[in-house]
């Protein structure tokens, strides 16, 4: 049994048990513990690629989160701890929402190996994180409802990101003493929607933490668009066509009322077979051998995607704390147009943001180039001297 497959396994058996012990009266456990979002569930040292170099010891760690149906979850995630001691009022926290790696157990960041299938993604990122530990920042990582434990994930869900992205910093200090209560939450691609979500709600949901601040890079947005796009066959169907499947089960994990196969034709049905089972790089390989032409089957009820997806779009919500919106001028995932479109509206909105784009960054590259003005807004949030916002 290959380490995926022992997560899952172990996973369902703890789900289980923790999902007993949330029956019981009041939330309380047999033995008389408190289930609740939050609650640090298993934990152990992590030794892979998964780890971050400077910190003293990184852990994989499951927790009790909520997920997009609104039921108790297990979520897995990394905690990595700074060398040294913690200073006054613990550790600032950077909890990390990743970009999309696929939506299979094996594309989870934390079970990465240094040949895993989600590798060229999670090592870059994870050496723009490794700096942050080495400033003497604890880095957490979720990897999302459904991602290396058991269930689907809804991929590109707000509500189940940006609960999975709180939740972890509630574990980590019941993991670690020195964890502090100031954090910041960080994210890119999928996971600058996520992380535009607990900006907007972050505070809410964790009163007890202190959220200072929030960093999107590029954020994924528009999803609601997403059938008419294919439908359109317009330029740049081809590169975006891997993104196809992860949208149609990602809708379907949230609202099991869609059918993801039923949409499909069954020339464009491999593109699901590759998605489930492999991560992002196996559903390019596939993609690259379906006609554009021939995707949806001719019953398919597109319409009801749009609409699921136009319940997570970004338009609607106001991020409360100050936010520093990056883009790149060369991304060919998330586009400048994109991103200037939201801002424009989050700024109506009201929100305290900043937005600066990066000529000539592509979609992975703004995530180093970035990284100055990145690290020092966050350590000015801090301080409560964050600069003038772009609006609000």
């Amino acid at each position: 049994m290959n380490d995926s497959s022992t997560r899952s396994v172990l996973g369902a058996f703890v789900l289980a048990s923790m999902l007993g012990l949330a029956g019981c009266a009041n939330g309380e456990s047999a033995e008389g513990g408190e289930v609740s979002p939050g609650s640090l569930v298993t934990h152990r040292p992590l030794a892979t690629a998964a780890a971050l170099p400077s910190a003293v010891r990184t852990e994989l760690i499951t927790y009790v989160s909520e997920g997009a149906a609104g039921q108790p979850v297990l979520v897995s995630g990394t905690v990595a701890i700074p060398r040294g001691d913690a200073p006054e009022g613990g550790w600032p926290v950077v909890s990390w929402a990743h970009g999309t790696t696929g939506i299979g157990d094996a594309c989870a960041p934390s079970a990465d190996t240094a040949g895993g299938p989600a590798h060229s993604y999670v090592s870059r990122a994870g050496a723009m994180l490794d700096r942050w530990v080495a400033d003497g920042y604890v880095v957490v990582q979720t990897d999302y409802e459904g991602l290396g434990t058991p269930g689907e994930h809804p991929y590109m869900n707000g509500e189940s990101a940006r609960n999975s992205v709180v939740d972890i910093v509630r574990a980590a200090r019941e993991l670690d003493a020195g964890v502090g209560s100031r954090w910041t939450v960080m994210g890119h691609s999928q996971g600058g929607h996520a992380a535009l979500y607990t900006a907007a709600g972050g505070l809410d949901r964790a009163p007890e933490l202190e959220l200072q601040s929030a960093v999107v890079l590029a954020p994924g947005s528009r999803t609601s668009d997403v059938a008419g796009f294919f439908v359109s066959g317009g330029p740049g169907i081809e590169q975006a066509l891997s993104f196809l499947p992860v949208l149609l089960l990602g809708a379907e994990a949230a609202d099991p009322t869609l059918s993801a196969d039923a949409m499909l034709t069954d020339t464009a049905r491999p593109l699901l077979a590759a998605a489930r089972t492999g991560c992002m790089d196996d559903v390019r390989a596939v993609a690259d051998t379906v006609p554009v032409d021939n995707l949806f089957a001719p019953d398919a009820e597109l319409s009801r995607i749009g609409e699921y997806y136009a319940t997570q779009e970004l338009e609607s919500l106001t991020p409360v704390v100050p936010t520093l919106v990056v883009q790149g001028t060369a991304d060919v995932l998330v586009s400048r147009a994109a991103t200037d479109r939201i801002t424009e509206v989050l700024c109506s909105n009201g929100a305290a943001l900043t937005y600066s784009v990066y000529d000539g960054a592509d979609h992975r590259g703004v995530l180093e180039e970035s990284l100055p003005e990145v690290k020092a807004f966050v350590d000015r949030a801090r301080t409560g001297n964050v600069p003038e916002p772009t609006c609000g």
